[in-house]
């Protein structure tokens, strides 16, 4: 018996449509972050980007939990003295509801070069309207607790 160890070669990614009307955020983006690393896959390899690309429809009709609407804050920093910049998730949510879904997704994605091609594949969408459909998308619904 010899182990398998997934390369470029022998991967073969699907694409998957995800519907996130009315889905919690965090266990959404817990179940797309493990279609992108692969890890639904018998053939998962940490090393190597063997996941799936996953477009993602309906971003802006997510669910948060609790009280996040009104204290969840996203901060980016300008580069000078004093530059941070504080945005609540209610504001983002209304200006680019794609972005919320795409950014929680990144945080749990492995950190560095293989983390940023498995991000690359994610494809996340406001509305019902997506230019993937010559890619023949497959809806799926994924297991979310």
């Amino acid at each position: 018996m010899k182990t398998f160890f997934a390369n470029e070669n022998t991967l073969e990614p699907r694409w998957v449509l995800v519907d996130a009307e009315g889905k919690v955020l965090g266990r959404l983006a817990v179940a797309i972050a493990m279609v992108l690393m692969g890890k639904h896959r018998p053939t998962y390899t940490p090393n190597q980007n063997c996941g799936d690309f996953v477009v993602v429809i309906n971003a802006e009709k997510i669910r948060l939990t609790g009280k996040k609407m009104e204290q969840k804050t996203y901060s980016r920093w300008t580069g000078y003295p004093g530059g941070r910049r504080v945005t609540p998730v209610a504001t983002v949510l209304e200006q680019h509801p794609e972005r919320v879904l795409s950014e929680a997704i990144r945080r749990m994605l492995p950190k560095g070069i293989l983390g940023k091609k498995m991000l690359s594949r994610l494809k996340a969408y406001a509305g019902v309207d997506h230019p993937h459909a010559a890619q023949q998308p497959e809806p799926v619904e994924l297991a979310i607790k």
